[in-house]
């Protein structure tokens, strides 16, 4: 199967520090299971799963600057 078929988008998680991780998924629930399998259980507890932006790969320069 192709995966044009099934689009995926960046995805910026709020973070209750102030800054914003980043993941990758068909869905923002896809993209929080993706986080969940490369941070701990403590960074996650950071991460609020409800407060996200959704953008396409070539805007990724413009939010550089809040990755933390």
């Amino acid at each position: 199967m192709s995966s044009f078929n099934n689009p995926h988008h960046f995805f910026l998680f709020a973070m209750k520090n102030g800054k914003k991780k980043l993941a990758y998924g068909a869905t923002a629930e896809d993209a929080y299971n993706n986080l969940q399998l490369r941070l701990t259980s403590k960074e996650m507890e950071l991460i609020l799963k409800d407060q996200y932006l959704r953008f396409p790969q070539r805007e990724l320069q413009k939010h550089v600057r809040d990755l933390g």
